[in-house]
């Protein structure tokens, strides 16, 4: 008995639940690209597919949604919703749009920006300064990104950056960043569970209104939902879920530029995902240039 207590003991430690967030975190993202990406080549509209991932995820939230006390919350509070709920769903709008015409071996291991990015705004809006690692960390990301956008068609170039895909990945990383920050914000006033069901719905209601500016047809929506499979959806829904979730959970445990940081390790998995399943090519080359970038991740942990 004494064995077990001790056991049930270790795994409750936050150390050891962290670090399992953060693999259940580096996993869940690109695989969640993968169903993204295989839908919009089943000829589903990216904005519908974004949507109903959060209206999928609102659903589900609904019964731990009645156990919270709505009421006791700052008007604070909703504000930083309502910021993290617009940058979030159009960020992922924007991802989404970059997978339907993007390699996700390139696209994953553009997302390391995204630690700079959290780190710059985190300077900002949550004073986290950084120290000479975390300017050695930006160099050795920017470095790093050459090897992987070496292996387009325009090479390392400006003329690289007036592609819509890649155009469309540098919003979506940028939004999400300044998003971890709102959502930052959030957890402090609440708890991990239930920024995540205001991360549900904010995004269900924004990424509505994304869909309605972009009006794509209401039959091509329908049309393409049950063409795509149910199964599609509920593999892309428990990989965002999951994602998002142990996202906040992190987020909650330490600060934002380190998360941002150790999430960049899943630009690995990306490069793999796209070579196994997409049968995207230069594998060896975009795998050199993202380990560089792991480590300029690496570097910005060691902020303090």
């Amino acid at each position: 008995m004494s064995k077990y207590n001790n056991f049930t003991s270790y795994i409750n430690q936050p150390m050891v639940l962290t670090s399992l967030a953060v693999a259940l975190r580096i996993f869940s993202n690109p695989l969640g690209n993968v169903f993204q990406k295989t839908l919009i080549q089943k000829n589903n509209h990216p904005l519908v597919i974004n949507f109903l991932t959060f209206l999928l995820l609102s659903i589900l939230c609904l019964f731990p949604a009645i156990q919270v006390d709505w009421l006791s919350l700052p008007a604070s509070f909703w504000y930083f919703c309502l910021l993290a709920g617009l940058t979030g769903a159009t960020g992922n709008g924007f991802l989404v749009r970059a997978l339907e015409n993007g390699d996700l071996s390139v696209l994953g291991p553009i997302n390391s920006y995204k630690s700079v990015v959290g780190m710059i705004a985190g300077i900002f809006l949550l004073g986290e300064i950084p120290n000479i690692w975390g300017v050695v960390g930006v160099g050795l990301i920017i470095y790093g990104s050459y090897f992987v956008l070496d292996t387009m068609k325009e090479r390392f170039s400006f003329s690289l950056f007036k592609r819509k895909d890649i155009q469309y990945r540098i919003w979506a990383m940028i939004l999400t960043a300044i998003e971890a920050i709102f959502i930052k914000k959030i957890i402090l006033y609440s708890s991990t569970m239930v920024s995540f069901i205001v991360w549900c719905w904010f995004g269900a209601i924004f990424s509505f209104l994304l869909l309605c500016i972009s009006r794509p047809s209401y039959g091509y929506a329908v049309y393409t939902w049950g063409k795509a499979g149910i199964l599609y959806y509920f593999f892309l829904v428990v990989c965002i879920g999951t994602m998002q979730y142990t996202t906040n959970y992190i987020f909650d445990h330490m600060e934002v530029g380190y998360a941002l940081a150790l999430f960049q390790l899943s630009t690995i998995v990306s490069i793999l995902l796209g070579y196994r399943i997409f049968k995207e090519t230069d594998i060896q080359k975009k795998l050199v240039g993202a380990f560089i970038m792991i480590i300029g991740s690496i570097l910005i942990i060691l902020l303090k």
